[in-house]
């Protein structure tokens, strides 16, 4: 997931237009960066009021606090306010240069403020953040809509727009032109003063909900985490695993006792090792029910945003939220988009079937009396991968340890396709000690990008993983991009070494790709930079680059025993990768029903919001054509983050929809030599280089000379026999 819209950011990211400083303007009405604002905005003071001095002009946590970040956010606001009213009151006839880049230059501490804040607030918050970010939200939406609610600034970005034809612009200062008149009259620019102030209304209001859920349900995962007396209970996990329960329930003043922590998903990743069924289903359930009961049940946020959300959309003619939110995607209308999900069910269903009859053979065979539960699927299942493919997931473990995986794989990878090469350093501060810090060299010597890694849970962190900028890439201001990478490993016990699921190594490259998509970015504007595309595009790069996990020379390379150093034998290996096919239906389904359901809460007309959440949370389920009994969706309503708190509302598709892309172009890579230079060259020139500048479906032609195909992500999951 990039650019992430947690909490706060759920209100700045809509700022697309902010972020940069005073331009003067160039000869083809372009602007170059200056640092002298206009005479009526007031100076800035404190911690974030000049960028900093740190390399990259990454921002210094050292100097950071929480006290600091009420009175950035409240001065960030006035001074972009006066930046706008500035653009409002200026006489001269409005240009490209006086009102979109001026635009676009507005509210550069309110960035450096936005950016630190979220990251904290995403990995390691507190209370004192908590509230800040409870008071503020709201207040930057309001903030969002004195933008885009201006008449006097639209009325100057409308001449602007309408004058287009006539004027002499490069292709990216037209694209510029072009989404900030669509920003503005998305936003509500074309809308009645009544219906505006209704506009505002909601927006605050949505604002405080969304951020209301995340705080409750971050605070739900950690309450929820199961408490288990007995060590045997935990019969089948390593002694790591269980040394680290142990010191999850000490830190938790519960000595003697041991603690499963929750994972953002249904699923919870040592479910696949629990021998005690009980454990498994009180674990399971754990997960299931979290967020709904007590103070922290999101049900109620849920209908109200729900409702919100339809009215919203009802205010500017759409039929439903959907189709309102879908405006700039690369699926364009929700129907498509849906009609794409009903095309793989009937696949998806028919290999859950298989599979479940499968692991239904294996527990009749063990003497079970019972048929596959939930929570026993990925318990079934890795005995029914040992059986057909010869290992389990803890013997593949030991070949993946987490600094090796990232720095000789993902790195690697990286390397081999882009030319990249990457220098640890220890000069940057960070926001928790496990957190690493690498330069970015591009493959002529120079310094591409900052990149920070931070790998484990905490029970102050989100859940999920995540890629976002701290600064971002653009020409404007000479500023090159800061990345990082948020990931929740488990953490190891201490003195155990850090080994992780092939899952987990997936997602390394998966977040890896978003980072490359950041930075490779080469735009003029920082509102058009790196993963500033449709949802249903921007995993496009971070799901390609997953193929790479498991490419014979990249694997061979990370895929090192932790405690002798030895590869990874070539039979373990071949197993490895000839099990990419197994338990697709679960794999599969469990995205392909959150997904659908997403849609069903974003498809209902005004006045249709359901008021029981999980009744209509099981008629949507039931109405996937999959079998949601035995194959959970990935998120269910009550801690479905994406939908609720995070800008994926009607959008959680895009992970379906940018496999397709993938896998389309995975097939490209191979049919023109796999993992080359001139195939990562023309990948990072085509696609990772054009940030929001390109034309999504153009964009994809070029690539791969065709049209999207379904095929492809079908043969990748083993649901249709290759040369189909």
């Amino acid at each position: 997931m990039p650019k992430s819209t947690l909490l706060i950011a759920s209100a700045l990211g809509a700022l697309a237009l902010g972020g940069c400083t005073t331009a003067s303007e160039g000869a083809t009405g372009m602007a170059s960066a200056s640092s002298t604002p206009p005479a009526d905005v007031p100076p800035a003071t404190g911690v974030f009021a000049a960028r900093s001095t740190l390399p990259f002009h990454a921002p210094d946590f050292s100097r950071i606090a929480a006290e600091d970040f009420g009175p950035g956010f409240e001065q960030g606001m006035r001074i972009q306010q006066a930046e706008w009213d500035a653009i409002a009151a200026n006489p001269e006839p409005p240009s490209f240069s006086n009102t979109i880049v001026a635009l676009e230059r507005s509210g550069r501490m309110l960035s450096r403020v936005g950016t630190a804040f979220n990251v904290l607030t995403g990995s390691v918050t507190n209370d004192a953040l908590d509230a800040i970010d409870s008071k503020y939200s709201p207040q930057l939406a309001a903030h969002r809509d004195a933008l885009f609610l201006n008449d006097a600034i639209f009325a100057r970005v409308k001449a602007v727009y309408d004058n287009r034809a006539a004027m002499s612009m490069t292709p990216e200062d037209a694209k510029l032109l072009e989404e900030t008149y669509k920003n503005f009259v998305h936003a509500g620019a074309q809308l009645s003063p009544e219906a505006k102030a209704q506009l505002r209304e909601i927006n605050t209001r949505l604002s405080a909900l969304s951020t209301s859920f995340s705080q409750q349900l971050t605070e739900a995962t950690k309450e929820g985490a199961l408490v288990v007396d007995s060590r045997e209970a935990l019969a089948g996990l390593s002694e790591a695993e269980i040394a680290a329960a142990a010191k999850a329930a000490r830190e938790r003043g519960l000595e003697g006792k041991f603690v499963l922590p929750l994972q953002n998903t249904t699923q919870q990743p040592l479910l696949a090792s629990l021998d005690n069924r009980a454990t498994r289903k009180a674990l399971y359930e754990a997960s299931w029910n979290r967020a709904l009961s007590g103070a922290n049940d999101t049900r109620p946020l849920v209908k109200e945003m729900a409702a919100l959300r339809a009215r919203k959309a009802a205010l500017f003619g759409d039929p439903d939220f959907a189709e309102y939110q879908m405006y700039d995607s690369m699926a364009e209308k929700p129907e498509v988009a849906i009609k794409f999900m009903q095309g793989l069910a009937g696949p998806t269903a028919a290999t859950q079937e298989k599979e479940a009859a499968r692991i239904n053979a294996l527990i009749k065979a063990e003497g079970g009396n019972f048929t596959v539960q939930p929570w026993d699927w990925d318990y079934y299942a890795a005995k029914v991968r040992q059986a057909d493919y010869d290992y389990d997931e803890n013997q593949l473990k030991q070949y993946f340890q987490v600094d090796r995986v990232l720095e000789d794989g993902v790195f690697f990878a990286a390397n081999k396709l882009y030319g990249l090469t990457f220098k640890k350093r220890t000069d940057i501060p960070v926001w928790d000690k496990t957190v690493s810090v690498y330069t970015v060299y591009d493959k002529d010597g120079s310094e591409l990008a900052l990149f920070y890694f931070d790998p484990y849970a905490r029970d102050n962190k989100q859940g999920g993983a995540w890629m976002s900028n701290l600064v971002d890439q653009s020409r404007l201001f000479d500023e090159k991009p800061v990345i990082y990478n948020v990931l929740n490993i488990p953490p190891p016990a201490e003195g155990a070494p850090a080994l992780v699921s092939f899952d987990n190594v997936e997602t390394m490259f998966h977040e890896f790709g978003h980072a490359l998509h950041g930075m490779f970015a080469d735009q003029q504007y920082p509102s058009l930079s790196g993963t500033a595309v449709a949802r249903d595009f921007v995993e496009f790069p971070s799901q390609a680059n997953e193929k790479w996990a498991v490419e014979p020379s990249v694997l061979a390379n990370y895929a090192k025993h932790y405690q002798t150093g030895e590869p990874i034998p070539a039979a373990l290996l071949k197993k490895v990768q000839a099990a990419q096919t197994f338990n697709q239906g679960y794999a599969l389904g469990e995205t392909l029903a959150a997904a659908m359901l997403d849609m069903r809460w974003h498809d209902l007309p005004e006045g249709q919001t359901p008021t029981d959440v999980t009744g209509f949370e099981a008629q949507a389920l039931a109405g996937t054509g999959l079998h949601t009994d035995i194959v959970p969706p990935r998120y269910r309503t009550s801690y479905f983050r994406h939908i609720w708190a995070s800008g994926y509302a009607a959008g959680y598709y895009a992970y379906l929809w940018t496999e397709m892309l993938a896998a389309d172009t995975g097939e490209w890579f191979e049919a023109n030599g796999g993992l080359t230079r001139a195939n990562g060259d023309k990948f990072r020139q085509v696609i990772l280089s054009r940030g929001g500048t390109l034309d999504y479906n153009d964009a994809f032609r070029e690539l791969t000379g065709q049209d999207p195909q379904v095929a492809p992500l079908l043969r990748k999951r083993g649901m249709l026999p290759a040369g189909q």
